[in-house]
């Protein structure tokens, strides 16, 4: 498999019902397609200070927030291959720069400060990171299965559907099969739109004429607000 290493884009979220999803893709039919890996289990760790001071500033809204996290295509092994992702968010625009890795040199590199096997500017960035906030732990283990489309035309456009969102503070590794509580309905799907530009005017056209309007929405950010709420 070949994964971008760095994206800049805009990313629009908008929570579906299942009447709105089946619009969607049937307005996104002679426009897009499922991509190779079809509907794929991703797993996600997101790492914090104890305090949680990273999602608290995120959920204040500002100007610019940025996160870190361990993320795998299903589960893994020790020796599998995961990435470490740095996501920054500034002024509506989504920077995600990420290296690749095995899950047991990542766990290392978090927890022994042994550095990654990589040395670029990717690896800076996150090393830099990691060393201004000093005490980063493994604080949420964040799951959920992807239907993701690309445009046939050749556009940087994509689109993801997200389902069945669960999240714990158990077992935070990625070799743990996906448990915990759901952050959606059943009926529920999170969509994205991934898109460098300007959504084309079809797509604009069709999200009006479904009822569906975008929506904010952070994973991490709702689980931590349902595990305050108790």
């Amino acid at each position: 498999m070949s994964y971008q290493d760095t994206f800049k884009r805009y990313e629009l979220k908008y929570m579906l019902t299942a009447e709105q999803k089946q619009g969607l893709l049937q307005i996104m039919e002679p426009h897009m397609a499922l991509d190779q890996y079809g509907r794929t289990t991703i797993m996600n760790v997101y790492y914090d200070t104890p305090d949680y001071l990273l999602i608290q500033r995120s959920l204040e809204k500002p100007a610019y927030k940025e996160k870190l996290r361990l993320r795998s295509y299903g589960t893994t092994t020790s020796d599998g291959i995961v990435f470490v992702e740095l996501k920054k968010k500034y002024d509506g625009i989504v920077y995600k720069r990420r290296t690749s890795t095995t899950e047991r040199e990542a766990e290392e590199y978090f927890l022994q400060n042994k550095p990654l096997p990589k040395s670029d500017q990717i690896t800076e960035e996150i090393d830099y990171f990691k060393t201004f906030y000093r005490r980063l732990i493994p604080a949420m283990v964040i799951s959920y299965e992807r239907e993701a489309f690309y445009d046939l035309d050749g556009s940087d456009l994509r689109i993801t559907f997200d389902e069945n969102i669960l999240w714990r503070e158990t077992e935070l590794n990625l070799r743990s099969k996906p448990y915990g509580q759901a952050l959606l309905k059943k009926d529920q799907t999170l969509a994205e739109i991934k898109v460098g530009g300007a959504m084309p005017l079809w797509l604009a056209r069709g999200l009006s004429e479904l009822g569906i309007f975008q929506t904010s929405f952070s994973k991490y950010g709702s689980a931590y607000q349902q595990k305050c709420a108790g």
